[in-house]
């Protein structure tokens, strides 16, 4: 679950995290009142949207007077803010954050994630703050610093100045950076994070850090013990589908092409858009059913897949092992009949009562076309959708 950044600054406010001074703002009246009360002479007015890249898409201004931050404001409210990370569709911008400009003297760039291949929290750090950390990553390797966290020792001192000192920071500068470091540290712990990002973490010129932009993003299966976090979330920002699939425990992701997936398993479903791609097709979706459906999960499943406008045929990709085809079958009946399926739908079931589950479709007169494997599904996929009217 990600947060918004006026979000993520509360949070660090509380972890004592130096911030710039801001309010945030849902209409022009509010945004010109924060200019008013924040000190000038520069304000920075921010699109809230649940993504990077705003300032290269004009969702980050700044303003020299209350009015031009209202304008400022009166731009982006409402609107929908298209960057590198939304999609064509973008994102709604419902909020506003405004804020005191900065003196910055230098940029530099910090986060703390899980470190997955050592099992271990890593703090990632770089020089070459404000910048796209992908292509600083890409092209210049060694501006990227990184140390893993012992769990059972915590963060040490000497971790932190070895990251301070690769940054350049000299003097006093050291401990505040030490300071900021344990605090992410804390947060990043006490909040069950999966990432916290500060992107630049800036000097400025009298020679103080401070975070000038905060990511946060909590770890999903740990929302049950965060409910104070679980308020701030913003559905607003979630793909529609995603969130209703979340709503029957469904691993969902909305994609941009017209054949749409129902498969069991993560790895079956990755391998099942791959052979849509690998015959000339685009899949819709990514959608794992899990191991454990039933039919009205399956339903479900179908319901939520059909509701995507640009599915022109479903493919349902089952290999029966703790959930058994036959069940899935019955879903699948279920499904088609009561959410008056107008598209074709190709069906490859194998394993657990896979025969008894391909009699059950036979039997049921409804136009399910079954397929012999992966690759057999994935051509007939792909046809008939060529031919599927779009809804």
């Amino acid at each position: 679950m990600n947060l918004h950044e006026y979000q993520a600054k509360r949070l660090f406010l509380d972890h004592a995290i130096p911030v710039p001074p801001g309010m945030v703002a849902t209409n022009v009246t509010e945004a010109v009142t924060a200019a008013h009360e924040l000190a000038g002479p520069i304000w920075v007015v921010k699109a809230q949207v649940h993504a990077g890249g705003r300032g290269k898409a004009g969702g980050v201004r700044l303003c020299r007077s209350a009015e031009e931050v209202g304008r400022a404001a009166e731009a982006m409210l409402g609107q929908r803010l298209v960057t590198k990370q939304t999609g064509a569709l973008g994102l709604p911008v419902n909020q506003v954050y405004i804020e005191s400009g900065s003196a910055i003297e230098r940029e530099l760039y910090l986060s703390l994630l899980l470190n997955r291949d050592r099992g271990r929290i890593a703090f990632v750090a770089s020089a070459a703050g404000g910048m796209d950390i992908e292509e600083v990553a890409a092209h210049q390797p060694e501006k990227i610093l990184r140390v893993d966290i012992d769990p059972a020792a915590g963060l040490q001192s000497y971790q932190c100045r070895h990251i301070a000192f690769g940054l350049g920071l000299a003097g006093n500068q050291v401990a505040q950076f030490e300071g900021i470091a344990r605090s992410l540290y804390d947060l990043y712990l006490e909040c069950d994070l999966g990432l916290v990002e500060i992107n630049p973490l800036i000097v400025t010129k009298d020679g103080g850090l401070v975070a000038l932009d905060a990511k946060i993003n909590v770890e999903a299966n740990a929302l049950f013990r965060q409910p104070a976090l679980v308020q701030l979330r913003d559905p607003s920002q979630e793909d529609p589908m995603e969130r209703a699939a979340s709503v029957h425990d469904l691993n969902y992701v909305s994609l941009e092409g017209d054949i749409a997936c129902m498969v069991n398993g993560a790895g079956l479903a990755m391998a099942t858009m791959d052979l849509i791609k690998l015959h000339g097709g685009a899949p819709a979706n990514f959608l794992d059913v899990g191991g454990t459906a039933n039919a009205e999960r399956v339903t479900e499943a179908f319901r939520l897949i059909l509701s995507n406008k640009r599915a022109r045929a479903v493919l349902v990709n089952i290999f029966g092992g703790i959930v058994r085809c036959d069940v899935i079958a019955e879903g699948i009946i279920q499904a088609v009949k009561q959410a008056g399926v107008t598209v074709p739908v190709i069906a490859r079931l194998e394993g657990t009562n896979a025969d008894r589950a391909r009699k059950i479709l036979k039997a049921s007169g409804l136009a399910i076309t079954p397929a012999k494997d992966l690759a057999d599904a994935a051509t007939k996929a792909v046809r008939l959708a060529g031919r599927g009217a779009r809804r």
